[in-house]
This record gives C-alpha cells, structure tokens and sequence, in this order.
C-alpha cells in the first residue's frame, strides 16, 4: 500500500436521525503524527463525527478509510483492532473495578493466553499476566496514577478519572487516539497539564491524536490543523491561526467563546 495515502480519510460523510440532519458532507484527511481538532458550538455534530469513525454510528452517507482501507460499516471492536481507540464525553470506566483492572482492560486484546492455560496456572499464563500488569503499571505512571492503582475508579477526582480513561484507551496500543472533550470540568492548570500531557503521549507513542474540544485556546495551542462544524457542516479547515481569522468561524463560534 503507497505511503502516500493518509492514515484516516473521512470522505463527504452525512448522518441523519429521522428528519435531524446531524452531519452533512463532511470531508478531511489526517496525515500520520498530527494532532486534529474538531470544534464548533454544542449540537455541530462533532460527537456524532467520532461516532462514526469509531463504529457506533452508522453514516447516512459516505466513507471512512483507515490507511486506504474501508471501515465504514465495521463493529467498534473491529476499528479498535484496526489501531483507533477513543474516549468519551461521558466517562465509560468500570467504577467499581481497581484503577489497575481498568488498564489491564484495555490489554486484553494483547493477551493470548490459552483458556487450559489459564485454567492449569501454568508458568507460561503466570509469566504472561505479570508482563501485562507491568505495562499497566506503566502506563498509570505515565499518568500519574501509579499511587491510585488499587483504589476502586469511581472513587477518583474527576480530573483522574480522565486521564485513567486515556490510559486504558492507550493500553490497546493504537495508532490512532479520538478524545472527547478531555478538558471538560477541569481548572486552567489542570488544562495546562492536559495540553502538555498530550503532547507528550503523541511523541512517546508515535501517535496521531483526533481531539474534541470546547475550550477554544487549548485547541488553538494544541492543535497543528483544526475542522469547524456549525449545524452539522464543515465551514472552516486549516492551521488554527487561519481558522482564526475566517469570517464564517468568527460569526458562527470563536466571536462568541473569545469575548
């Protein structure tokens, strides 16, 4: 397959639910170690967009390819495979489970281990299951949650909690990571640290980082190029010191978040 094609090809996309048109034609590209931010105001469709890219929403219309390759119509579990894993606006964790099983969660597709093996405890099964709890284990440092692995994840700061679902995300070992909204109900430092943390996954895990966010000097730091939605359609797509300046993005959302 030719280097040349982007990594993940969101071509002339539409949904809609009934009479809503939810997304009408929406079409970029990501090249490989970019990080991608989608913005717009409440109800743009930019949800409902990472919906579809990862398998939870059907498009009405359209395509998406991962290096080329089609996955529109694909099962969550199978675009996860594909190398996409995402957060989500409304925190998906295992409340009642350890900080650490929420991680190792997220290894399970990295686990071969035989079912005689798990059964028998056998040496091979053992040396295994400590190989996976060590990479959870780092990854909770990454985030610097190593001293939280045993608490039950419901009973973490929300602030924890957002980072403890980036890191399971990240313990399926993508290529791709989608973020919804990872800032929402955080302080401006915690922001500050989002922001630098971010950057620093993208470099340690060679990753391409889609991001979702309201906060609109965040995204504009952050973000290499950035897509505006309003209503459902793409008005806006550029390095965010041109996204700035549009007329159409400065009337339909930054004039209004910025003053």
């Amino acid at each position: 397959m030719s280097g040349d094609l982007p990594l993940l090809s969101v071509e002339r996309i539409s949904v809609r639910f009934g009479g809503l048109k939810a997304l009408e034609g929406v079409s970029f590209q990501l090249e490989e170690g970019e990080i991608f931010g989608l913005i717009g105001p409440n109800g743009a469709g930019k949800t409902t967009l990472f919906n579809v890219i990862s398998g939870l929403t059907p498009a009405t219309e359209g395509t998406v390819h991962w290096r080329g390759t089609p996955l529109t119509g694909l099962p969550p579990d199978q675009v996860n495979r594909r190398g996409i894993a995402r957060t989500f606006q409304n925190l998906r964790l295992f409340s009642n489970q350890s900080v650490l099983d929420n991680v190792l969660v997220g290894l399970h597709h990295d686990d071969h281990s035989s079912l005689l093996g798990g059964l028998m405890r056998s040496r091979s099964f053992l040396t295994r299951q400590q190989q996976l709890r060590q990479r959870a284990l780092e990854l909770l440092d990454l985030f610097d949650l190593t001293g939280l692995a045993a608490l039950p994840a419901g009973d973490l700061a929300y602030g924890d909690r957002r980072r403890l679902e980036m890191a399971r995300a990240l313990a399926t070992g993508p290529r791709l990571l989608m973020l919804d909204e990872p800032a929402a109900g955080m302080n401006p430092a915690e922001k500050d640290d989002l922001c630098e943390l971010i950057g620093r996954i993208r470099h340690h895990f060679q990753l391409t980082v889609l991001i979702i966010e309201h906060h609109v000097p965040l995204m504009m730091r952050l973000c290499d190029r950035l897509a505006v939605l309003h209503f459902g359609e793409q008005i806006a797509l550029g390095p965010p010191a041109a996204v700035r300046r549009d007329p159409a993005v400065i009337q339909a959302y930054l004039g209004e978040s910025e003053r």
